[in-house]
């Protein structure tokens, strides 16, 4: 599964200006619906676009790998898919 780490650069962003971050005030700085950053600051993944991942990069000042990781679904399976150690 894919997670997105917004929550954590939101944090960030907040600790770096000394000051609390909306996810209005991210929705009205990039464009994108706040529905959108929503979903996107749940738990579960949620899809989105390559140009929604591009408008929060140039807001961070980050990378993609900064607000995407990667979860495995099922621990087992990915250490299956590793091969032997």
């Amino acid at each position: 599964m894919i997670r997105f780490r917004l929550r954590e650069r939101i944090s960030d962003r907040e600790f770096e200006l000394g000051r609390r971050i909306t996810l209005s005030e991210i929705a009205t700085e990039t464009g994108i619906n706040r529905t959108v950053l929503s979903k996107m600051s749940g738990p579960r993944g949620y899809n989105t676009t390559t140009d929604v991942l591009e408008r929060l990069c140039r807001y961070f000042g980050c990378q993609a790998g900064d607000l995407v990781e990667y979860v495995p679904d099922d621990p087992e399976a990915s250490e299956e898919d590793e091969g032997p150690s």
